[in-house]
């Protein structure tokens, strides 16, 4: 990171004075460093910045051949349109320079290209990253705007261990890909359940506010939002195990989701901008965060976000909650990333400011241990006791009263649920008992907002406003009345269809059996089921929901339980850096 910040400052000092260190004095007619004016430059900027000679000559030096190479690049795309993309290793898969410069086509797809960075760079099974999305095997690279001079970040997709057979890596490899695959499925399962089944047998998601309170969301966005927060959830149990490569690629998946979602939903919720930072984090911990462009333009927007959910002095925050306390630790988080970002860029002031906000959030957000040790002992999780004592500022009653208000919240939250699904299900039942399909049923007693006799007000009216312009049996059945009823009040009214309804709506769906006919119901009413319960049910289904819930975390503000290890760590290393740059210019 030092060799980065020294080479940030002196791309500024060049391109202040209007040096071009590719031309000449600077670079020779063979591309060799023109070393009396090199060493003459490096002397005069090693005393600007106050940095050791020698690593500015280094520098220095590093700047000049990068320019070289990128100027050769531009002519050799020029003449030839064969582009140059600098691409970024993971640590894990180099043991030399990280950074590796390719020439390649445009117009070939992004499986050549993995097929020629895994030849030339020794590595297996990887993605790659461009500006936040992952590129798609089979399309070209022009068709997802690379261009020439992209930067092209590499992820590796499992990790071999020694000795391993080489089946077993690609099976690994496989499951990593269907990984994605199955949580995509699973939450597109759970994002078209409607509630209407019983939760014990038939798990069922709602997404709620900050306090627990269901949202209203158009069926659209709510299913973009599901797969997106099923993501991002997915990608958070990957980042807690240290799995950042994986991780990362469920976050991108999330991202994209949320693309999907309107600007006013996401203005209202905060989950984007955690995604946002989840996603730097990831950067960060690849070592890939000043490489990639889009890491300060992430940070801006979860800035940004905040700001819209919060308040600017998180005013809603406290209106809704009554504490900003445990949204503290993002605010930390995000003024770290900032810190790092700006230092990398050569900006030690701008680091130095972010980094004294953390410090002091990171005073404040450190929990005492004695005091985890009092709040646990009175029969608490460790992550309870935390939460607690973050939100109220260390003081150990305040904190149980808060823990324990709100696990009373939660319980009546949920009995209340409880209670509305009990009182959905038995509409829903009486509404079948009438003779609507279960399917119809749950719609209309939707559009009711739970009120049962207006349900069946809504479905009788549009029986009789929709039943002229099909096949009659056929649009009866689809709209709520039981096959066989509709055949027999056809027969019984001489197929006038506005008796026939008017009989069933008389005899609540079911006619009585002194007025059915004797003779079996028409073929035509022997339609396969078309409804979800028959894929939903299936064992593979059942075992997909089972497999992305165990990454839905039982605590609603699990997002919000840092143990801030790792960002004390990364305090540490910037303080080191900005402490030695002072020194070195002092």
């Amino acid at each position: 990171m030092e060799q980065q910040h020294i080479q940030a400052k002196l791309v500024e000092l060049l391109r202040s004075d209007g040096i071009a260190l590719w031309s000449s004095p600077y670079t020779t007619g063979d591309s060799g460093a023109g070393r009396q004016h090199m060493k003459e430059l490096a002397e005069k900027y090693a005393a600007v910045v106050g940095l050791p000679l020698v690593d500015v000559e280094t520098a220095l030096e590093n700047v000049r051949s990068q320019a070289v190479s990128k100027g050769k690049g531009n002519k050799m795309f020029s003449e030839t349109q064969v582009a140059t993309l600098d691409v970024f290793l993971p640590a894990k898969l180099t043991k030399v320079g990280r950074k590796r410069n390719l020439a390649t086509k445009l117009d070939v797809t992004t499986q050549n290209l993995k097929d020629m960075i895994c030849e030339k760079c020794g590595v297996k099974h990887i993605k790659l990253i461009f500006n936040g999305k992952t590129l798609i095997s089979d399309k070209r690279l022009d068709e997802q705007n690379v261009k020439h001079n992209s930067k092209l970040m590499v992820v590796k997709e499992s990790e071999p261990e020694e000795r391993r057979d080489v089946a077993e890596v690609e099976k690994k490899a496989r499951m990593d890909e269907e990984s994605l695959q199955r949580t995509q499925k699973g939450f597109q399962i759970l994002s078209e359940r409607d509630g209407s089944e019983d939760p014990t047998t038939t798990p069922f998601l709602e997404i709620a506010d900050q306090k627990g309170n269901p949202l209203e969301i158009p069926d659209g966005e709510k299913k973009a939002l599901m797969l997106a927060m099923g993501f991002h959830e997915k990608g958070r149990a990957l980042m807690k195990r240290k799995d950042y490569d994986a991780a990362l690629s469920h976050l991108l998946q999330a991202d994209e989701q949320f693309g999907k979602c309107g600007s006013t939903l996401l203005n209202t919720v905060d989950n984007y901008a955690v995604l946002q930072l989840d996603i730097v984090w990831c950067y960060r911990a690849l070592e890939a965060l000043s490489y990639l462009q889009d890491s300060k333009q992430r940070l801006c927007k979860a800035e940004k976000c905040f700001q819209r959910c919060y308040g600017e002095q998180q005013e809603r925050l406290m209106k809704i909650k009554g504490s900003a306390g445990g949204e503290e630790v993002l605010f930390l988080r995000l003024y770290l990333l900032q810190s790092l970002q700006a230092y990398l860029e050569g900006h030690a002031d701008e680091a130095k400011r972010k980094l004294t906000k953390v410090e002091d959030l990171y005073q404040r957000l450190c929990v005492d241990q004695e005091k985890m040790t009092q709040v646990m002992a009175l029969g608490y999780s460790e992550q309870d006791a935390r939460l607690g004592l973050r939100t109220c500022h260390g003081d150990v009653e305040a904190a149980v009263r808060h823990i324990s208000q709100r696990k009373e919240e939660k319980e009546d939250l949920k009995k209340r649920e409880q209670r509305k699904r009990r009182r959905r299900i038995e509409g829903i039942n009486t509404l079948v008992e009438l003779g609507f399909s279960k399917d119809k049923a749950s719609q209309a007693l939707k559009k009711a907002g739970g009120d049962v006799d207006r349900a069946y007000e809504v479905t009788a009216h549009l029986v009789v406003l929709n039943c002229f312009n099909t096949r009659p049996s056929l649009q009866m059945a689809y709209l709520g009345f039981n096959r066989e009823m509709v055949e027999a009040a056809l027969r019984l009214s001489d197929w006038e269809v506005t008796l026939a309804t008017q009989l069933l709506l008389d005899n609540q769906g079911t006619l009585p059996t002194d007025l059915l006919s004797p003779s079996p119901p028409s073929s035509m009413s022997e339609e396969p089921s078309t409804s979800s319960e028959s894929t939903a049910s299936g064992s593979s289904d059942a075992d997909l929901v089972d497999e992305v819930l165990q990454d839905i975390p039982q605590h609603e503000e699990d997002y919000l339980d840092l143990t801030l290890e790792e960002e004390s760590d990364l305090i540490a290393q910037i303080k080191s850096f900005l402490e030695k740059t002072h020194a070195q210019s002092s």
